[in-house]
C-alpha cells in the first residue's frame, strides 16, 4: 500500500532558528480509498503509543494498557500464571512475560507468534470446548490473573453493540470463576455503559474490590474502559 503523508514543517522561533518538534502527519485521501481508513491511517501515525509500541518491539499499543493497569492496582506478581482471553497480537503476552510471570496461557480466533514463554491456543473462545482446552492447558494449575481483552464485531447499533459485548463478559467471568485462585484478580474490557448491574451484583460477593479504569493509553474517543475485579473468594462470605 502506497501512503502519501504531509509533515507540519518546523516553525522559527524568537531567536530566528527553526524549532524541532514532532510532526503532524496528514495522510492524503486517495482513490479507492474511504474517508474512515484514510482517517485511521492518520490516526496510526500520529499515535504516540503505536510509535512507542513500535520503539519498544510491542506487538501493539495496547500493552500500554496493560502496563498502566498494573502499574496503579500491582496486578502482576513474579511467577504469576495468567490466562489471556482475546491475546492477539500478543501485547499483553509480552507484558507479562516482562514481569517473569511462570505460566502463561492464551486463546484467540487470530494466531499469536515470536512470543516466548506462552501457550497458545488458535481458536474461537466462544466455542464451547474451549474453556476445557484452556484448563487442560494449564497443566493443572489454577491462575491467579485472568485478562480478557475480547470484543466483539460491531455494528454500530449502541444497543447491540452493548449486549454483544457483555455476552463476551460473562463469558470470561463465568471462566474466571471457575478457574481463579484464590485472591486472584480478574480484568475485562467492557464499553460505554460499563459492566450491567446484574453482573455486577453477581460478582461483588467474590472479589475483595471491583472497579472500572479507563488507562491513559486508550483513545480519548474511545468508549472502552476495563472492569478490574481483586482479591478473588470463591465462596461467598
Amino acid at each position: 500500500m502506497v501512503i502519501s503523508i504531509m509533515a507540519d514543517t518546523p516553525k522559527k522561533g524568537s531567536s530566528g532558528r527553526k524549532t524541532v518538534r514532532d510532526k503532524a502527519v496528514r495522510v492524503k485521501t486517495a482513490r479507492g480509498r474511504k474517508n474512515s481508513s484514510t482517517r485511521w491511517l492518520q490516526r496510526q501515525l500520529n499515535d504516540p503509543y503505536v510509535r512507542e509500541a513500535q520503539r519498544l518491539g510491542y506487538k501493539s499499543r495496547a500493552a500500554f494498557k496493560l502496563k498502566e493497569l498494573d502499574e496503579q492496582l500491582g496486578l502482576i506478581k513474579p511467577n504469576t500464571v495468567a490466562v489471556d482471553l482475546g491475546a492477539a497480537p500478543g501485547g499483553w503476552c509480552q507484558v507479562l512475560n516482562e514481569h517473569n510471570a511462570d505460566h502463561i496461557v492464551a486463546i484467540d480466533l487470530i494466531e499469536v507468534t515470536d512470543i516466548p514463554n506462552i501457550n497458545f491456543i488458535q481458536m474461537d473462545f466462544t466455542d464451547d470446548d474451549a474453556p476445557q482446552k484452556l484448563i487442560d492447558m494449564l497443566d493443572g494449575k489454577r491462575p491467579n490473573l485472568v485478562l480478557s481483552d475480547m470484543a466483539p464485531n460491531t455494528v454500530g447499533h449502541p444497543k447491540t453493540d452493548h449486549l454483544r459485548t457483555m455476552a463476551l463478559v460473562e463469558m470470561a467471568w463465568d471462566f474466571a470463576y471457575n478457574t481463579l485462585e484464590e485472591g486472584g484478580h480478574f480484568v475485562s474490557k467492557v464499553f460505554q455503559g460499563g459492566t450491567g448491574k446484574e453482573l455486577l451484583d453477581q460478582m461483588k460477593p467474590h472479589f475483595d474490590k471491583i472497579k472500572h479504569v479507563k488507562p491513559k493509553s486508550s483513545r480519548k474517543g474511545s468508549p472502552e474502559n476495563f472492569l478490574i475485579a481483586m482479591g478473588f473468594k470463591k465462596n461467598q462470605t
